[in-house]
């Protein structure tokens, strides 16, 4: 979709989605063998149960989480009953022989404390009921960035050497998803600080010239003067809501929209503007408010200061697993190594917006999908960056 246009025509951009359809097939035939072994087997049940236990750590270690994966982690270990303790009491237990849930924390203490696997024997686990199945147990420590943050303790009959090697190896998984949980904890908390800061940066520049060109249809043109107040509404709403950290494509687009259509209000025909997206990227999403302040600051930064007529092109183009997005002016341009600068974190510019939206793609995407940046005094800037179409705890709000 290619578009050009002058003045204050609004962007039209229409939205395609495709829907594709996945099959996962399981061949359970080969030619030598038949049927898949009871290897084989068995290893498909494990890794499954384990994909199982993992959805819930992703929160991390809560009494919500322990409780639904413990049944799973149970049921990896083949033990009688497993208890998950944090470092405040007990957050799960699972299994038979609950008359000994009361004493899992003080049970878990040893390993609590010194951060080694603890086997306890009939001694330890004092029971009184003859037909009890529990009459061992094994206590491995749940580690997080070297702290014990908790413990995992199988309950069994006899603890053999299997079963210690067993609740070893299964800690150490759970540990890692914990890990994991915390880096996303710790990543969702940075993009949050990193919008907070975009929203104060939010140009008083843009809002005060908006206004003003809004107030000087009041008299002149008072139906334009109404549809620019709504888009003004609408976008200062958009970009000062709260919570999600990611929307689509084609809702960052219609946000583009209503600033350009502000923006042209002031720059008249000194703005042109051109479009080319493809209909099949629109649903992709993408981190909150991460075109916008790219738009931004082509427009103040490359188009403002420029003499005569200005463009200013965006493009969205279907690049296989990955959508690329560019922004592209023919302003002014700037000195290479001051937006180096500003892309490491260490420039003192006022380029709105592009250390910050280049800091949130690395966050998100890793250091691959960072900004990238053409420029030169004169010559104009091109603003480019890619996002995969899917990504792992990448999804817009509910």
């Amino acid at each position: 979709m290619d578009r050009s246009f002058h003045g204050p025509t609004a962007i039209v951009v229409g939205a395609t989605l495709l829907l594709v359809g996945l099959a996962v097939y399981l061949v359970l035939r080969s030619r030598r063998r038949g049927f898949i072994s009871e290897v084989d087997r068995a290893t498909y049940a494990t890794l499954h149960t384990a994909s199982l236990a993992a959805r819930p750590l992703a929160g991390g270690l809560t009494a919500e989480g322990a409780d639904k994966a413990a049944k799973h982690l149970l049921s990896m270990l083949g033990a009688t009953a497993l208890a998950i303790c944090d470092g405040g009491g007990l957050l799960s237990w699972s299994g038979s022989a609950e008359h000994h849930r009361a004493g899992a924390f003080a049970l878990a203490d040893e390993s609590r404390t010194t951060g080694r696997t603890s086997v306890h024997g009939p001694h330890d686990v004092a029971c009184r009921d003859q037909e009890c199945p529990v009459r061992s147990a094994v206590t491995a420590p749940l580690v997080t960035e070297d702290i014990v943050v908790g413990t995992l303790t199988a309950y069994t009959h006899q603890a053999s050497p299997g079963l210690v090697r067993a609740t070893e190896e299964v800690a150490g998984w759970v540990s890692a998803q914990l890990e994991l949980a915390e880096l996303g904890r710790t990543r969702t908390h940075a993009m949050e600080a990193e919008l907070r800061a975009l929203r104060a940066q939010i140009s008083p520049h843009f809002i005060y010239n908006s206004l003003a060109a809004i107030a000087s249809f009041v008299r002149t043109d008072p139906d334009r003067a109404r549809e620019l107040l709504i888009d003004f509404a609408d976008f200062t709403r958009y970009a000062l809501r709260r919570g999600g950290a990611f929307t689509t494509l084609q809702e960052e687009l219609r946000n583009v929209e209503r600033y350009l259509v502000l923006e042209q209000a002031r720059f008249g025909d000194r703005l042109e503007i051109s479009l080319l997206i493809a209909p099949e990227v629109l649903p992709v999403t993408v981190p909150y408010l991460i075109v916008q302040p790219l738009v931004e600051n082509a427009v103040r930064h490359g188009l403002a200061g420029k003499e005569g007529t200005g463009h200013l092109g965006i493009t969205a183009r279907d690049r296989g697993a990955e959508a690329e997005i560019a922004i592209e002016d023919d302003g002014v341009g700037s000195d290479p190594e001051q937006i180096r600068r500003i892309l490491d974190g260490q420039g003192e510019g006022d380029s709105i917006g592009l250390g910050n939206v280049d800091a949130r793609l690395r966050q998100v995407y890793g250091d691959p999908f960072g900004l990238v940046v053409e420029t030169a005094p004169g010559a104009g800037t091109r603003v480019t960056f890619r996002v995969p179409k899917f990504a792992p705890g990448v999804h817009p709000r509910g």
